[in-house]
């Protein structure tokens, strides 16, 4: 399963360190979502959907679609 993360985190031309700051997480955890060293649970998921405008098929890989019906902003 692809996790396209860092696809959209660089697409978007945000640092780690911004999406870690904007979602209130810590940068080592984006990094070890972005590297498949640890999963996203459900919450973690909608929350990167949400932030990107994307669906968690999307995020996940399982549709190459990218836009979501409604987005919400930070």
């Amino acid at each position: 399963m692809e996790f396209r993360l860092k696809y959209l985190r660089k697409k978007r031309k945000i640092s780690q360190v911004k999406l870690a700051l904007d979602l209130n997480m810590n940068q080592n955890t984006i990094s070890r979502y972005e590297n498949m060293e640890r999963q996203a649970d459900y919450e973690t998921l909608i929350l990167f959907a949400d932030y990107f405008g994307v669906s968690v098929d999307y995020l996940l890989g399982r549709t190459d679609v990218e836009k979501t019906n409604e987005t919400k902003s930070f």
